[in-house]
């Protein structure tokens, strides 16, 4: 009786969790119901057992948006499971349809998402396992990470990453805004290529227009204040955080320190009041400094003080960040 009545609740939040819509999504676009195109639906089951029953030594991290696993499927693949918080019921109706979508998303800079499972209350979210931590932990020195931090390579990982919010912005149908850029969600491989992770506060753009009303979320340090005012997120709140995750590579400072006092708690707000009386420079990293040709240090510095314009529209979009930034790599290389 007891198995029947949790095979009943498991059925209950696959249904509500919109399981027999992505079902039929699949299906249709693999042509079987198998499915060939690399996205699946796990069972329960499936991921307890990857995960050791969601262990605590299998944690790898707390985002804003839940826990993420590390889970070893039967096949020995590793993947990185997330178990979400609750979610509203406007939210879950949507799930389905947004899952599907960015399953389909397949671009090198962008974590792969897998699969999923819809027979818990919150549905769990199967990705790609990224196995070199995150861009944050690489500036900012985490445990583990290669103290070598040539900004040679971070200006390659932020083309990289740039690169993926572009394809998201542009080349995405409908297009995909992150919605939570910042340092944290950018992930290294074992070959320091950027993936760009945790598209858990991600919202698909209308197909009329690219502005999306929602309550806010995101990180404090990163967030558009231009979207703090109207609750509109749009692709150019990502280019605001794209411009502070740069910001943070050219001073190795982190985007917000609470110990400070309150005028220098905001990098933003120091960079861009020093930026006024032309003392910007004197804020970015001496290892920085030395390491660039002057004239490609100024030309990013200018960029990203387009990208943290207070207005959206004064602000470049990701693909001219993405093209301006590859230009400048290839000039400090080969002037």
């Amino acid at each position: 009786l007891q198995k029947r009545k949790l095979i009943r609740t498991k059925q209950k939040f696959f249904e509500l969790n919109g399981g027999l819509f992505l079902q039929q999504q699949i299906h249709n676009y693999n042509g079987n119901s198998k499915g060939t195109g690399g996205f699946k639906i796990f069972s329960k089951e499936e991921l307890e057992k990857a995960t050791k029953n969601f262990a605590a030594d299998r944690v790898l991290g707390h985002g804003g948006h839940g826990i993420v696993y590390k889970g070893v499927l039967e096949d020995k693949t590793v993947v990185a499971i997330k178990k979400s918080k609750i979610m509203e019921e406007a939210q879950t109706k949507e799930f389905a349809r947004e899952m599907f979508i960015l399953s389909q998303i397949n671009h090198r800079n962008v974590v792969k998402l897998l699969g999923c499972c819809l027979e818990a209350e919150v549905p769990m979210l199967v990705y790609e396992f990224v196995s070199n931590g995150t861009l944050d932990q690489y500036i900012h020195g985490g445990k583990g990470i290669n103290s070598d931090r040539a900004f040679g390579t971070c200006l390659r990982v932020a083309v990289e990453s740039a690169e993926a919010l572009a394809y998201m912005h542009s080349s995405a149908s409908p297009p995909i805004i992150h919605g939570d850029v910042k340092t944290a969600n950018i992930l290294l491989d074992d070959k320091l290529t950027a993936k760009v992770s945790d598209f858990g506060a991600s919202k698909l753009a209308p197909t009329d227009e690219a502005t999306i009303a929602t309550l806010v979320q995101g990180t404090c340090g990163y967030l558009d204040p231009e979207y703090l005012i109207t609750c509109l997120l749009t692709d150019k709140s990502d280019v605001y955080s794209f411009g502070v995750v740069l910001l943070e590579l050219l001073t190795r400072k982190k985007a917000l320190y609470l110990d400070g006092s309150a005028k220098d708690r905001s990098l933003v707000l120091c960079f861009m009041t020093a930026a006024k009386v032309g003392q910007h420079q004197e804020l970015l990293d001496r290892q920085v400094r030395d390491e660039m040709r002057i004239e490609v240090l100024e030309e990013i510095t200018h960029l990203v003080i387009r990208c943290l314009n207070m207005s959206g529209e004064e602000r470049p979009t990701m693909k001219e960040v993405a093209e301006r930034l590859e230009m400048l790599r290839r000039y400090q290389h080969h002037p």
